[in-house]
């Protein structure tokens, strides 16, 4: 989640996914103004840190003593990659959400022509399904879904790249994260994204097992450019409405960001299904966003005055996070899915409407990501996104580093995928009680 002056909840999967596809820059022999000014970036990093942080103590972390071994790292790297991994190394210490560099060269694109993730996509949604990087969806009209893909298709190399040992790395090192599939799902996406109009060549395995060459053509992805909020690039929005029969009602968006446009869309499609059963608040892959827009999407579904969706607690005090009711709320059943995708200002949605006893969760365990955090720049050029307030649900329950944990936990497997079922959706259609339960995702 993204706090405004410390205050509303912003978004780690945001930074996850921006780095995740900027372009590596060649490894550069530093200039002497260079080291200098990634000197700057660390000591900034450090007293931000160390002035901000919603915990004046750090957790017990002796943080004198982590810039001392870290800060002879900088000066001595030989590039700007061995800079920011001592930095990343810094904030790692603290073993919390929300803490990301965002490099030098994701600004400078997107300062140019097309930013990193507004830029091209082949049409793919993808997770970890077990060891294997499965295809979950094909976005309608793409590259993809014009080259036949069908989700339950493995990828297995990327640009004439084996994916495969990059992916056992990641998962090392993420092992135990509820992030993890989160980690791998951007290492993937970083992959596949480039310019639009540029091709990549994607190696994978059909339903039948059959080894498929395809080569892809990259165009603009599903939704809407939208620069987020002060030093993020833009972004990708999309959303997607639908009727489940008579009865049910289905929305899906990928993060809680644009409120100018997100909000009306959002509550066109709620309004226009206050006749219905029940309401589908599909959450996966969702990366988060901006906080302020919780209480008002909240509010169609509590309509009892004073309700909190939690506290945000900050160095200097707390805030909760009230929600706003709409005049006619919907009073039939919700369900929420999400998945090991879904971070932030989408956890704090699922949590919340399930602490107050609105919304039953369907899906997977999600990243386990819901602190309060802002960006700035630094003196090397880099952004920094760092947290400066942590959540508290009204139930008490855990959800940073542990993730919501789902009422129903459902995954999928290689085989429904490729039955083209989605078996969450199933699920949560059954329970809200329609009549042919076997869900097709919109």
């Amino acid at each position: 989640m993204r706090a405004r002056d410390a205050a509303a909840p912003a978004a780690a999967g945001l930074a996850l996914w921006l780095t995740a596809c900027a372009a590596v820059p060649p490894a550069v022999q530093l200039t002497p103004d260079q080291r200098r000014m990634h000197l700057a970036a660390f000591d900034q990093v450090w007293a931000t840190v160390r002035e901000r942080h919603f915990d004046p103590d750090l957790g017990g972390l002796d943080w004198v003593a982590v810039r001392d071994e870290l800060r002879p790292r900088v000066a001595r790297a030989s590039s700007a990659g061995e800079v920011r991994r001592a930095i990343e190394a810094m904030i790692g210490r603290l073993g919390q959400s929300h803490f990301q560099l965002l490099p030098a060269e994701i600004y400078r694109s997107a300062e140019g022509q097309q930013p990193p993730t507004a830029g091209g996509a082949v049409g793919l949604e993808v997770r970890m399904v077990g060891e294997r990087v499965l295809v979950t969806r094909v976005v309608p009209g793409s590259p993809a879904a014009d080259a036949g893909v069908r989700a339950g298709w493995e990828i297995a190399a990327v640009g004439g790249r084996d994916i495969r040992p990059e992916l056992r790395a990641i998962a090392r090192q993420r092992a135990g994260r509820p992030d993890r599939g989160a980690y791998l799902a951007a290492a993937v996406r970083g992959l596949l994204a480039g310019p639009v109009g540029s091709r990549v060549t994607v190696m994978m395995r059909d339903g039948g097992n059959r080894a498929r060459r395809l080569d892809l053509r990259r165009t603009p992805p599903e939704g809407w450019a939208s620069r987020p909020f002060g030093h993020f690039p833009s972004v990708a929005v999309s959303f997607r409405r639908d009727r489940l029969g008579a009865r049910i009602g289905y929305v899906a968006f990928n993060a809680f960001l644009d409120p100018a446009r997100l909000m009306p869309l959002f509550n066109d499609a709620v309004e226009s299904f206050l006749d219905a059963e029940g309401v589908v608040i599909d959450l996966r892959g969702n990366m988060g966003g901006l906080g302020d827009m919780l209480p008002g999407m909240a509010g169609w579904f509590i309509g009892a005055k004073g309700t909190s969706l939690g506290t945000i607690v900050t160095r200097a005090g707390s805030l909760k996070l009230a929600v706003t009711p709409r005049p006619s709320p919907f009073t039939g059943r919700v369900a929420v899915i999400v998945d090991d995708l879904s971070m932030s200002a989408a956890e704090v949605m699922a949590q919340g409407l399930k602490d107050a006893g609105r919304a039953r969760v369907f899906g997977g365990r999600t990243a386990g990501a819901v602190l309060a955090s802002t960006v700035e720049r630094l003196p090397n050029g880099d952004g920094f996104q760092y947290p400066i307030a942590r959540f508290e649900f009204p139930s008490g329950a855990v959800v940073e580093g542990v993730g919501v944990t789902p009422d129903v936990e459902v995954r999928p497997t290689r085989e429904t995928l490729l039955e083209g079922r989605d078996v969450a959706l199933e699920a949560a259609v059954a329970w809200l009680g329609q009549q042919n339960p076997r869900g097709q995702r919109p």
